[in-house]
């Protein structure tokens, strides 16, 4: 599961010294800088996060909202013989979980070096690498799809990928997806006090580019309102059904990015979109 919260930039990392600005970028240019991140960083993700994730347990954000409970994609019982297709898998912890109720899950990931993590993980999950704007299967293959922070906060045109998705799903298939929570731009990425005033326009939809010294992009972050987002999924030939925000729990003292309990308990951090492919 990419669950591509926030990134941090390992020390030793090739964006040590990148410079972060405001700027467009396209889809190719947004493509390229995702994968080179993720095959770049998936170690340090995998060792700093996988504890947290687990190997076969499907976790909807920084919050630890677990599938298991919530429900998104229907009653866990529900899932049995049903085709799935997670999108920005990672190291396929969701699918793993999927498979263990029966379902037939697929995982996509744009980074190889993710799949790798997926690999060294084990399991009998299908591992695809495979550009989510992209998807390499025939028209209604699945019966649900499922992103946990994979692929839409990353995209140009999230609208091009919704209608991949709904190509790709049957009639009536969910599609439930989660994003950091549009909110969020507006305020610095800190855990602490620092990140609880207003540091920028929430309308401004300038996408955040790390940049190296050829100004080449080396990550790119696209942000989209609320309303932008219910607009894609509409767009995107999806009816919403409907629109989570994780409150904080209490078990969870854990700080990740900019996520925490203080700023948890105060504004949402994550969007979760359930939707229906329209006939």
């Amino acid at each position: 599961m990419n669950q591509e919260y926030e990134h941090e930039v390992p020390s030793d990392s090739a964006e040590e010294e990148a410079e972060a600005t405001r700027r467009d970028a396209g889809d190719a240019e947004s493509s390229r800088a995702s994968r080179g991140w993720w095959d770049r960083n998936a170690d340090e993700y995998q060792n700093d996060h996988g504890s947290f994730l687990g190997d076969d347990r499907f976790v909807w954000g920084p919050e630890g909202l677990d599938e298991a409970e919530a429900g998104l994609l229907g009653p866990p019982a529900s899932l049995k013989g049903l085709d799935v297709l997670e999108i920005g898998a990672g190291a396929a912890q969701c699918s793993r979980w999927l498979a263990a109720q029966g379902a037939r899950p697929v995982a996509l990931d744009l980074s190889h070096r993710q799949l790798q993590h997926a690999l060294r993980i084990g399991g009998d999950v299908p591992l695809v690498e495979a550009d989510a704007g992209d998807l390499p299967f025939k028209d209604g293959s699945f019966d649900l799809a499922c992103s946990a922070y994979g692929a839409v906060p990353f995209v140009a045109d999230p609208v091009k990928v919704f209608r991949e998705v709904r190509r790709v799903l049957r009639p009536g298939g969910r599609w439930v997806f989660s994003v950091t929570h549009p909110i969020r731009w507006a305020f610095p990425d800190e855990p602490g006090p620092e990140g609880l005033s207003i540091a920028a326009s929430y309308f401004d939809r300038t996408p955040y580019v790390e940049q190296d010294e050829q100004g080449r992009a080396v990550y790119v972050e696209h942000h989209r309102t609320i309303g932008d987002r219910v607009r894609d999924v509409v767009a995107g030939g999806f009816r919403l059904l409907d629109l989570v925000e994780p409150e904080w729990p209490e078990w969870n003292s854990q700080e990740w990015g900019g996520w925490s309990p203080l700023r948890g308990n105060l504004i949402p951090g994550t969007a979760i979109f359930v939707c229906e492919r329209t006939e």
